[in-house]
């Protein structure tokens, strides 16, 4: 039975997300209990896996594992994350195929674990846990409002644990189901910024009303695939899919709960905040303004066309009742999102691998609209502007991105991204974002003999529309931003980490960040924000 305890990317806001509380004893407590339990069902799971290995070498029949990793493709319905997202860790492989053309720059094995593991298994129990702590010094601010990152020193630690189970009943459908427990805090409540520091945290949804602390169902669901040739492709399975292999074309769909991040907007070098970057927009599109709740899932369902070197996604899913609220809205035919994708894996340079992503999304929901809001402020109706002053309607938010990465070298990989919505009305869910640009490199540490280390550097420039632009000028307040007042400028941020490993599955590292006009406000900062990451792998 493999069992796996990785950091995954908590989207929601791609999440998915902690819960917002006091880091205090009870979390303490919580987490030595939940770290008891996993230990107990891992030595199980130990135990299983050895008797299974005997049995195996009795036979004279022992498979030996391919040991190599993977970067994360439609091809392998692998997830990210997270984010983190929640994601998933991303592997790379050092062998390129049609199938898995990112695999450039790859370290020898995929992360190492605490225990051994068996591939092949109808059963999959896996799980993580990621810890993160940040602070930040006093900045210049002359202002702020109540959504303002605060200017004074600040600390704050998140905590995410998941337990991930799946069951295979056949060769073409499989049951998956995740349990996950978070806690901790974001610093300044996670607000103030476009680019959250730490896409493990979620903001408080609303004074004196926090997320619950028991642990909840991350994600549920059916995986279904229909073949569409007879030739397969070996598949790297994971908390996604748990097939051994695959048709080369094939059809897959899958129905329930889910972070959206899983399956849209990955690369394999930032979209993980277990072993890449922390920051929301520099591990997914700050454009994107995808279904959510407050701890960055949806229910839906995925159709997954998928060929040799490109495939074709779509996800219909629920939005929220409010912006980024717990409820989601359960009646599809009024509120709710369509998101396209197409992948082409192939690189641009000659012989080196890459891959090209092109999204685009609609959302349907109770959105307010920037322009009627200033319009009710400047006529006296309401003493600022308020995104949320209107009866029930349904409007129309949209949007597209842009993801490439690219093989440099065999332990260097660069990626960018680029997106834009329409920004006239109101961020619902992910955050207060209307454009975006990124780009950065990341590192295998094969390149300095250290195969399970990484790091990575990214550039990011987020911006919002002129109408948002004097929304928060005029005093209005979003979801996440609100200083009260704007000197308009774009938002801008760079960040680097390195992730060591320690031992055996453990996995600690600095990170670093650097926010020019948090929150589009040229009149506050700069920000810099350090870091300090711990994750486990059983």
């Amino acid at each position: 039975m493999k069992f796996t305890f990785t950091i995954m990317r908590v989207i929601a806001f791609h999440r998915p997300h902690s819960l917002i509380e006091p880091f205090d004893r009870r979390i303490g407590h919580k987490a030595a209990g939940w770290l008891l339990a996993l230990s107990m069902v891992a030595l199980a799971c130990s135990h299983s896996a050895r008797a299974q290995q005997l049995n195996i070498f009795s036979s004279a029949e022992l498979e030996i594992p391919q040991g190599t990793e993977q970067f994360d493709t439609f091809a392998s319905t692998e997830s990210e994350t997270g984010q983190a997202v929640e994601q998933p860790n991303q592997q790379a492989s050092a062998e390129q195929s049609p199938e898995n053309p990112t695999a450039a720059a790859a370290d020898d094995e995929g992360p190492e674990t605490m225990l051994p593991h068996l591939k092949d298994t109808r059963f999959w129990v896996s799980g993580q846990a990621n810890f993160i702590f940040q602070a930040h010094p006093p900045f210049h601010a002359p202002y702020s409002g109540k959504n303002s990152l605060k200017p004074v020193y600040e600390k704050a630690t998140s905590r995410v644990m998941t337990l991930y189970t799946g069951v295979r009943v056949n060769s073409s459908l499989e049951f998956l189901a995740d349990l996950e427990d978070a806690a901790g805090a974001g610093i300044s409540n996670s607000l103030g910024l476009a680019g959250i520091t730490n896409l493990d945290v979620v903001r408080i949804p609303g004074e004196g009303s926090p997320l619950s602390t028991a642990p909840y169902l991350a994600r549920g669901m059916i995986h279904k695939v229909w073949a569409l040739s007879k030739d397969k492709v070996e598949n790297d399975r994971d908390f996604l899919s748990l097939f051994d292999e695959l048709p080369r074309r094939r059809l897959e769909l899958r129905f329930g709960k889910f972070t959206m991040p899983d399956f849209l907007d990955q690369n394999s070098v930032g979209s993980d905040t277990h072993f890449q970057f922390m920051n929301w927009t520099a591990d997914a599109n700050g454009a994107w303004d995808y279904a959510a709740d407050t701890r960055g899932y949806t229910v839906g369902i995925v159709a997954d066309y998928e060929d040799r070197n490109w495939g074709v996604r779509f996800v219909e899913a629920l939005m929220s009742k409010i912006a980024n609220g717990e409820a989601l809205v359960w009646k599809p035919w009024q509120v709710h999102s369509e998101n396209w994708q197409y992948e082409l894996r192939k690189g641009f340079l000659p012989h080196k691998p890459g891959a090209i992503r092109v999204l685009a999304y609609t959302n349907y929901a109770n959105m307010g609209i920037y322009r009627n809001a200033i319009a009710n402020y400047e006529a006296g109706l309401t003493p600022i502007p308020e995104i949320t002053d209107h009866p029930w309607h349904v409007t129309r938010k949209y949007g597209f991105g842009l993801n490439i990465e690219q093989g440099l070298t065999r332990h260097l990989t660069a990626y960018a991204r680029f997106g834009w919505n329409n920004d006239k009305t109101e961020s619902f869910e992910f955050t207060e974002c209307g454009q975006t640009v990124s780009g950065g490199v990341g590192a295998d540490g094969s390149w300095w003999h250290r195969k399970q280390d990484r790091s990575g550097f990214v550039a990011v420039s987020n911006a919002i529309g002129k109408y948002h632009q004097t929304y928060l000028a005029d005093g209005g307040y979003g979801f996440l931003l609100g200083d009260g007042r704007l000197n308009y400028s774009r938002e801008n941020i760079v960040e680097w980490y390195y992730t060591l490993h320690a031992w055996r599955g453990i996995y600690v590292g600095p990170d670093l960040q650097h926010v020019n006009n948090p929150g589009y406000n040229r009149d506050r900062g700069p920000v810099f924000v350090g870091s300090f990451r711990a994750h486990v792998e059983f």
